[in-house]
């Protein structure tokens, strides 16, 4: 008896677990594909890259292409500009989006649905509608070529506002209740009651911004006409058409070194946010 009721208790596999694997696969195929191909892309010779049939294991493996995109371009000096660029708008960002939700949902003020509407209809209009009246502003403050220049353009906050009201707004009303008649003031309601509950939500706001910032490309290329201030994207535009033809390899290279730190970021982060939501979902 025990026998078989050892046997009825194992799971079968049903066509939905193996639809579930076989969805699985094919996504981690479609993610994974491209980045193998880059990375051994980046550690084939010249002529391997353009041979018919694609080769796709290098034969021999060489580190020549990262040398080329330290050697040919200032590497360092646009990783330093990603860096200070990335830092500055993920805090600022960051930091704004927090005390404008908190300001939306806990603070009463005439007109905070009408401030509300104005963030929802900034995510309505895409970045690019406002390049031109953007860069017309920032050429008549003499900010081109300057860190000013192309921060503070990019340094809205309507999705990181859009995506904390609506955590504040979901939290238990009886804390805040709870709060304010212990005579907690707005400050320390944010910073010792409401963050240390919304730290998975921070954490996500915080990883897509550093991502989403660390990759902007259009406004820092219109903006940067020297290494001085260029980050990563629009330096690595410079091993491209070279004499008339691109050398892939080093692009590749150089794709993959803009692409590590980011990967480091999001490794560190996502134990932060998975040990958040774990914490989160246990209830006393």
């Amino acid at each position: 008896m025990a026998r078989s009721t050892l046997f009825a208790s194992k799971p079968s596999v049903t066509p939905g677990t193996l639809f579930g694997y076989a969805s699985m696969v094919v996504i981690a195929a479609i993610v994974l594909v491209p980045i193998a191909f880059i990375l051994l892309t980046s550690l084939k010779e010249r002529p391997d890259i353009y041979t018919e049939p694609v080769q796709w294991i290098p034969d021999p493996f060489t580190a020549e292409n990262y040398a080329t995109v330290i050697d040919d371009v200032p590497f360092i000096r646009y990783f330093l500009n990603s860096l200070l660029i990335t830092t500055v708008l993920t805090v600022v960002q960051v930091v704004l989006g927090i005390i404008t939700a908190f300001a939306l949902v806990f603070l009463h003020y005439p007109g905070r649905r009408i401030v509300f509407l104005f963030v929802i209809a900034s995510l309505m209009v895409p970045n690019q509608v406002t390049v031109i009246s953007n860069y017309a502003l920032v050429a008549e403050l003499s900010w081109r070529n300057t860190f000013a220049g192309i921060i503070i353009p990019l340094a809205g906050v309507a999705f990181g506002t859009f995506l904390m009201r609506n955590h504040f707004a979901s939290l238990p009303r009886e804390i805040v209740e709870s709060a304010h008649l212990d005579g907690t003031g707005p400050f320390r309601l944010l910073f010792r009651i409401l963050l240390p509950m919304s730290w998975p939500t921070v954490v996500a706001f915080t990883l897509i911004t550093i991502v989403t910032e660390w990759n902007q490309y259009l406004w820092p290329f219109l903006m940067a006409d020297t290494a001085s201030v260029a980050p990563l994207p629009v330096g690595l535009t410079l091993l491209q058409n070279n004499e008339g033809s691109t050398n892939w390899g080093p692009v590749m290279a150089g794709t993959i070194l803009t692409m590590i730190p980011i990967l480091i970021v999001f490794l560190i982060l996502q134990k932060q946010m998975i040990k958040g939501l774990t914490a989160g979902a246990v209830k006393g």
